[in-house]
């Protein structure tokens, strides 16, 4: 994590935005008279908004951790298709 004032982010914004992006940093954007800022890449930000939305039901997130639980102690069998036998399938 990166943090530096509203200035330097201003005076030298490609850089924050490449540490952003390519680096997967966060960057904190503070600032004297108001609330600080936080930079993240777009790749960060939807998975942040992914993991909202499959946290915000407790008892489907459950459901979820149980399942994975089970596919990797050996205790529910999965089947490998293509994507052309699953769209016939359709």
């Amino acid at each position: 994590m990166l943090a530096t004032n509203y200035t330097n982010v201003r005076q030298n914004l490609a850089r924050y935005c490449n540490e952003a992006a390519r680096n997967y940093e966060t960057v904190v954007i503070t600032r004297k008279n108001d609330e600080n800022v936080v930079l993240i890449s777009e790749a960060e930000y939807n998975n942040l908004m992914e993991n909202l939305f499959i946290r915000r039901d407790a008892l489907e997130y459950q459901a979820l951790v149980d399942d994975i639980q089970a596919l990797k102690s050996g205790k529910m069998n999965t089947v490998k298709k293509t994507l052309e036998e699953l769209g016939a399938a359709e």
